[in-house]
């Protein structure tokens, strides 16, 4: 069983950046269809980026583009979201979630496995 850990999250003034760290244990990513995905209160988990097992083919909500990059290594059995130029719309906890699958997903649905999230706090 993967377990999935996130890290990386904080509170940072609009225009800064962050970079969110995704750990696995309990088994490999590589390969595993990684993505990320962003829950703000009172709204649904909505999907931010996705990235193929070999890290070859990424994806990214139009919200997004532009400003934030996954990446993956999976000699470190690890994925990564840049985030840059942060704006306060951004806030939200920060899911990284695993597929057993060599494209990318941008389902919520499609994903097998899930972390506990990473709190991002964007302020104006």
């Amino acid at each position: 069983q993967v377990q999935l850990v996130e890290s990386g999250g904080g509170l940072v003034q609009a225009g800064g950046s962050l970079r969110l760290s995704c750990a696995a244990s309990g088994g490999t990513l590589s390969r595993s269809a990684m993505g990320w995905f962003r829950q703000a209160p009172g709204k649904e988990r909505e999907f931010v980026a996705a990235i193929s097992w070999r890290g070859a083919v990424s994806f990214y909500a139009d919200s997004v583009k532009g400003r934030f990059t996954i990446s993956r290594d999976n000699a470190k059995n690890s994925v990564y979201l840049q985030m840059n130029s942060l704006k306060p719309e951004d806030s939200a906890k920060y899911y990284c979630a695993a597929k057993d699958g060599d494209f990318y997903y941008t389902g919520r649905d499609e994903y097998d496995y899930w972390g506990q999230g990473t709190q991002v706090t964007v302020s104006s």
